[in-house]
């Protein structure tokens, strides 16, 4: 994340937040709580009205005034039910962006808002059944076509090792599972990410290649019923 984007970013949690610690946002920006202190100190000397002190926490004097966002109800439900969504079901990067999401729309709301904002009632519990943690390495290798080799345990318990293209990743409520190209198969595969055993990037990218892309493989079950997924191995 670039300094001025750091900064900006505080000044969201600090407009959201009664409250503020260093150790807080260090936590959430993924610094050290010493490169907080400078970021605060360098704020207040360009005049962001903040008031507190290391160890305690730090606030906005006054309101800092940023262009209105206008919502209606039923937006920011859509809005809040999406960010506890990838809260309790995305991996932890994905986590921390939904969060600093909510803090500058919650900075930025008009006061009646902002007050539907707080009440609302609709939650998505963390019942995570597996590790996370593959989402994040899942979702670069697809932005960056990195081939993976998975240890991957089908339905039926049997390992198996495979080398894929992966492609996409889709959640159905309970579940995600990685579209891919299979090299053993030659062809389309969908493995669900909680039974995926061990993944190792290859360190080496792949090339798109037509009939093995992922809209190759929506071309091709466009008309099949996706409401459920498949696993074929």
């Amino acid at each position: 994340m670039r300094r001025a984007d750091r900064l900006f970013q505080i000044v969201q949690f600090l407009r959201s937040r009664r409250l503020t610690t260093a150790q807080w946002l260090a936590e959430r920006l993924q610094v050290s709580v010493r490169t907080i202190y400078r970021d605060i100190q360098d704020l207040s000397l360009s005049g962001v009205p903040l008031e507190g002190e290391a160890g305690v926490g730090y606030v906005l004097r006054q309101p800092m005034d940023l262009p209105p966002l206008m919502f209606e109800r039923e937006e920011l439900e859509a809005l809040l039910i999406g960010a506890r969504m990838v809260n309790a079901w995305a991996d932890p990067q994905l986590q921390r962006a939904a969060e600093s999401a909510l803090a500058k729309i919650h900075g930025v709301l008009p006061a009646s808002l902002r007050d539907e904002f707080n009440r609302n009632q609709l939650f998505a519990p963390e019942t995570r059944p597996y590790p996370l943690h593959w989402l994040g390495q899942l979702r670069q290798a697809i932005r960056e076509q990195r081939a993976l080799q998975l240890s991957y345990c089908s339905e039926s318990r049997q390992t198996t090792e495979r080398r894929v293209h992966p492609l996409g990743l889709f959640f159905w409520g309970q579940a995600w599972t990685l579209c891919c190209w299979c090299e053993l198969r030659n062809d389309f595969r969908n493995f669900r990410v909680d039974r995926v055993q061990a993944l190792l990037d290859t360190g080496e990218c792949f090339a798109p290649v037509a009939g093995q892309r992922l809209e190759d493989f929506l071309a091709r079950h466009a008309r099949a019923d996706l409401s459920a997924p498949t696993y074929r191995s």
